[in-house]
């Protein structure tokens, strides 16, 4: 009789409140397979495709099946919408989406969680476009804040991974603008102070910017800082002339001749 006992697949792996563990492995039919510790278990899920390795209607997910409903309702001149039920099972969708890319995070797969936070971004605007009842298509947007966010964390982890921090930089500022701007569509701004989603991307964007190598330009705007408070007038003459003309060697020809 075969052995459907977990606990000889969690042997050696014990659950840890607050801890997200995840390992990849090989199944029976070769491919690689994401596994989730959980508290009484475990889940395992597809690398490619819906993560439960089901095809709704034969397509790759439901999402891909509504989209290709919305597209023949289209090219018909037909209007089409999503039922309150419809919205539910896309929302269950995303969840198993969201495991996945939670634990492709752990597992330092930046470039799949990009690939599945980009999903469930997709979804949320399908959502928007095609359900007409406003407390369905919210109990899916109240969520972007966050998918946006781990979307960002995988885009900068990437080019901090190859040593391009600066560019990391820009794409956490982006990140952050993409949140705010959130907040201010769905009117509620002051939820920009609030956000747990920001309040990380802004913790980390200084952690960030502190590692990035100053510019000549802004080390010797710093230098100025501290002659001038170290009240060394000449030294500061020297910079300020220094920094001027660095400045004006940076613009266009254009802009530098006298009109």
């Amino acid at each position: 009789m075969r052995n459907l006992d977990l606990n000889d697949l969690l042997d050696g792996w014990p659950h840890e409140p607050g801890q997200v563990k995840a390992r990849k492995i090989v199944g029976r039919d070769g491919c690689e397979k994401i596994q989730l510790r959980i508290d009484l278990g475990l889940i395992q899920m597809e690398l490619y495709g819906r993560p439960d390795g089901h095809r709704p209607h034969g397509f790759e997910s439901l999402l891909h099946y509504h989209k290709a409903k919305a597209a023949i309702a289209k090219s018909g001149d037909q209007t089409y919408s999503l039922s309150e039920a419809d919205v539910t099972a896309l929302q269950h969708e995303g969840f198993q989406y969201y495991h996945r890319y939670l634990s492709l995070f752990q597992l330092r797969d930046f470039q799949n969680v990009i690939r599945d936070t980009e999903r469930n971004l997709e979804m949320f605007d399908f959502v928007s476009e095609y359900s007409t009842d406003e407390n369905s298509k919210w109990t899916l947007e109240q969520f972007r804040p966050y998918v946006i966010m781990m979307n960002t964390r995988a885009r900068a982890s990437l080019e901090l991974k190859d040593g391009k921090t600066a560019e990391a930089v820009k794409l956490i500022e982006a990140g952050k603008e993409k949140i705010e701007a959130f907040y201010r569509a769905v009117g509620q701004p002051e939820w920009i102070e609030s956000s747990n989603e920001l309040a990380f991307l802004n913790d980390w964007l200084k952690e960030v910017r502190a590692a990035v190598p100053l510019t000549p330009l802004e080390m010797m705007e710093r230098d100025l800082r501290r002659a001038i408070a170290d009240e060394a007038y000449e030294r500061a003459a020297e910079l300020r002339d220094a920094i001027r003309s660095l400045r004006i060697s940076k613009k266009s020809p254009d802009e530098s001749v006298d009109h």
